[in-house]
């Protein structure tokens, strides 16, 4: 357990190594300057500079079949997040969430009320394409949820929406399906979350796409009632 223990803290502190060398190679700030100093890092940078710090990642297995971490995309000052499951073979090649036909359903999703893909910002639980497009495991989640949770952080959407039943079971901890999560609000660490349909399961199974357009239209309604 001490070796165990050990081996996580210099995990721990080697990321936070790679962080602070990244900030630096990109000339940002890690804290606020005084008045007259360095303005302090956009969060544009500050994403930039987290996710040089963990690109070459290999804290579980996944590493060894991935072409490349995928991070995120969007505008990150977006008030909307979405966040799916984890990348497929597409996205691995292109380094970019939800692309191919789900990342077109995507975006005409979002078109649908009244945003466009550059407004939001997109991410996944996982940033290493599981083999086969598996669920994840349990360990693997374990490592790559710190990541996710500093990438909302740092983004600090009014409203998350997660899609698929495997991204709202990870951020709300509970085992329910995805007949039970959607068309609900929930909170995660403050900030309301609504749970829909991914997608690609949308793509094989046309009836679920009244219910995910019933579920876009609470986020819309949550998303307004927010920022009036």
């Amino acid at each position: 357990m001490a070796e165990e223990a050990d081996r996580e803290i210099l995990e721990t502190l080697e990321m936070a190594r790679r962080f602070l060398r990244a900030q630096e190679e990109m000339g940002l700030p890690w804290l606020p300057r005084p008045e007259g100093g360095r303005q302090p890092a956009s969060k544009a940078d500050v994403l930039q500079a987290f996710y040089a710090s963990f690109r070459d990642c290999r804290k579980c297995g996944l590493y060894a079949g991935r072409r490349q971490v995928v991070f995120g995309e969007g505008n990150p000052d977006a008030g909307v997040m979405f966040i799916g499951e984890a990348p497929g073979a597409e996205e691995d090649r292109q380094g970019v969430p939800f692309v191919g036909a789900s990342g077109q359903l995507l975006s005409r999703m979002i078109e649908k009320i009244q945003l466009r893909r550059e407004d939001v910002y997109i991410a996944n639980v996982i940033k290493c394409r599981p083999p086969e497009n598996r669920d994840p495991e349990p360990e693997e989640i374990a490592c790559c949820e710190p990541y996710l949770k500093r990438q909302i952080e740092i983004v600090a959407p009014t409203v998350i929406c997660t899609l698929g039943r495997f991204a709202a079971q990870t951020l709300l901890n509970t085992t329910e399906p995805m007949g039970r999560l959607r068309g609900r609000v929930f909170a995660y660490e403050g900030i309301k979350m609504v749970a829909t349909y991914h997608p690609a399961a949308l793509l094989y199974n046309p009836k679920w796409r009244y219910p995910a357009w019933e579920d876009l239209k609470l986020l819309r309604k949550e998303y307004d009632g927010l920022t009036l």
